[in-house]
């Protein structure tokens, strides 16, 4: 390693390519860009995670929404990938790197880039597991169909218990006009009989508590199952990012591969449906199955469906997360984000197609698909799979879960711990083991996760969790696309391994005003009209989180190594050769947010 000296006279490390071990207590380099790709693998398989509820709010649109995030997704992962450049030094990903153009213009404003990532990445780990519990209740304890021979023979055992005179099949009569006794009765009869046979444990909870001003959460199987799933990843992780980057690969080969012959096999056998994938509008409400028209109602689902897909579709730049473990961050940094961008264009372009293709919107609303827990069984139809062919691909969903999991727990403890060494966050977090993992950080994230877990281990929880959750990711992307240019103002001195096309910085200026409106438009449309403000205060907290670390704990001043990629030092910030246009652009943002969150309403 040699060092050179910065603009404000401090010393900056430049890292030989040869370069692979590291001081005792930090992380280690260990990958090329390969193992970063490998890492970021886990960014497709997000699409199980939100393809049922985006194509329930914005119906015939779902498709268009996955490709149009994917293309926004993809062109702005070129300002991250100059800017992380410009920090071989640093892991924790693109929040890090862009925290550090805000510097200049306010204490309080960096550390917010980095909360914000970390608090939209962190809950894949719970939501990862609360799905992939299901899988694992729906295999060993599932609740029978309504249709299954189980139901029907309770039914038969059971017909007497209702007359047409019964105040119940009276109460449904009134509900349902039209309908004939008969109707009533099989309707009860059925759902009496669903119930009486589905197993105790799919209903058992240990304890349910509501968490004031956020929602209900319930300790029960899916949480416990989820909590072993989390401790399982989390021991594969405490070996290092080798063997986690290792681990990976082998998942991502066994899990994506058969995803994508899956994804092409119905296009090749001519099973998508033109009807299901034209004649393009909004519905006329969330979940309602019915097209609708472009009102102003119709454009609040439709941007809906973006604000969500971007937790998804801009994941994908978690794979700069790694540049502290890359042995050559010169030039692996931006092959890891440009690969990684692509391999979800294939993914979250064709995946969504097909589904919609084949299933059509009303298949997309069916329970499983919503929830995430029946796509396994909805790609085995969609390829016309037995129950082997089935089994397999259910098998194949949770370790596709077990991918995102991996990939988020890797890439946000390592954003909290490149916090703390920042000076952002407090100092117990910048612990790694003998194995370079940031051990410290996983557990922060496990105990984070664990009462996201309490709160996702029903289908109300689990949005409410992903839509406050997206909050914090469009704030972190706003802020970072716009530190491209400000780093561009105030840094440009500063070496580029590689140099994004100024007209290039300059949209995605414009796409994170875009953002802006999804997030002040979209938040809204997940079933909690208050997701957008408990988003914004639990952004907030970063504030006393960070007095607490640089006042309390560091007397007021930043570690040195901190500042010291940008040439700084404590005492002097270098020049804001950007003047007032940072704190302009911030006051922008918001009222982008507030203007659309005032003027996009749910459909009446």
């Amino acid at each position: 390693m040699t060092t050179k000296q910065g603009a404000g006279g401090a010393a900056s490390a430049t890292i030989s390519p040869g370069l692979v071990t590291a001081q005792a207590g930090e992380l280690h380099r260990a990958i090329d860009w390969r193992g970063a790709f490998w890492v970021a693998a886990g960014v497709p398989p997000l699409v199980l995670f939100s393809i049922g509820g985006i194509a329930g709010t914005t119906g015939k649109l779902a498709f268009l929404v996955w490709i149009i995030s994917m293309i926004m997704g993809f062109l702005q992962s070129f300002t991250y990938a100059e800017i992380a450049g410009m920090f071989g030094n640093k892991s924790g990903g693109a929040s890090v790197y862009g925290a550090t153009a805000w510097l200049r213009y306010s204490k309080f404003i960096a550390p917010l880039s980095v909360w914000c990532n970390w608090f939209a990445w962190s809950p894949v780990l719970s939501l990862g597991c609360a799905i992939a519990a299901g899988y694992i209740l729906n295999a060993i304890f599932p609740i029978p169909a309504a249709e299954s021979q189980a139901v029907l023979d309770w039914m038969s055992a059971n017909a007497a218990s209702l007359t047409a005179e019964s105040p119940r099949v009276v109460e449904w009569l009134a509900a349902n006009t039209g309908k004939t006794a008969q109707d009533a009765m099989t309707a009860l009869l059925t759902q009496d009989g669903v119930a009486a046979l589905t197993p105790a444990i799919r209903t058992w909870s240990l304890v349910t508590f509501p968490i004031p001003f956020l929602a209900q959460a319930n300790l029960n199987a899916t949480f416990f199952i989820g909590a072993v799933l989390m401790l399982i990843i989390f021991a594969i992780q405490h070996r290092g990012i080798a063997s986690t980057a290792g681990a990976q690969k082998w998942l991502a080969i066994i899990v994506l591969v058969p995803l994508v012959i899956i994804g092409v096999l119905p296009i090749l056998m001519g099973k998508i449906d033109a009807v299901n994938v034209t004649a393009l509008v909004p519905p006329t409400a969330a979940y309602s199955g019915a097209d609708g028209a472009w009102t102003i109602g119709g454009w609040t689902l439709f941007l809906g469906g973006l604000y969500i897909a971007a937790w998804s579709t801009y994941g994908f730049e978690t794979a700069v997360c790694y540049t502290r473990e890359l042995k050559n961050p010169k030039t692996d940094t931006f092959k890891a984000i440009f690969y990684s961008g692509l391999l979800c264009i294939v993914f979250f372009f064709l995946i969504p197609f097909t589904f919609q293709g084949v299933l059509g919107h009303a298949g997309m609303l069916a329970p499983g698909i919503v929830d995430g827990t029946g796509i396994g069984e909805a790609l085995a139809a969609m390829v016309g799979g037995g129950k082997v062919v089935t089994q397999i691909l259910v098998i194949l969903m949770i370790l596709a879960l077990f991918l995102a999991i991996m990939t988020a727990m890797a890439g946000s403890s390592r954003t909290l711990y490149q916090g703390s060494k920042d000076g952002w966050l407090p100092r117990y977090l910048t612990h790694v083991n003998s194995h370079g993992a940031p051990t410290r950080a996983m557990w922060t994230d496990f105990g984070f996760n664990l009462i996201l877990l309490a709160i996702a281990s029903d289908i109300a929880g689990y949005f409410f969790v992903l839509a406050v959750s997206n909050v914090g990711y469009i704030i972190f992307n706003f802020l970072n696309l716009n530190a491209g240019w400000i780093h561009r103002v105030d840094s440009g001195h500063i070496a580029r391994p590689w140099k994004a096309p100024t007209w290039l910085i300059g949209l995605n200026t414009v796409l994170a005003f875009v953002n802006a409106i999804f997030l002040g438009a979209g938040a809204k449309v997940w079933g909690y009209s208050n997701a957008l403000w408990v988003g914004l205060v639990f952004a907030a907290l970063i504030l006393p989180v960070f007095a607490f670390r640089h006042y309390a704990q560091d007397g007021g001043r930043f570690p040195a190594a901190a500042l010291a990629d940008l040439g700084l030092r404590e005492g002097d910030m270098g020049e804001r050769k950007a003047g007032m246009l940072p704190y302009l652009t911030l006051a922008a943002g918001l009222i982008v947010v507030l203007i659309a969150n005032w003027i996009f309403v749910l459909p009446s």
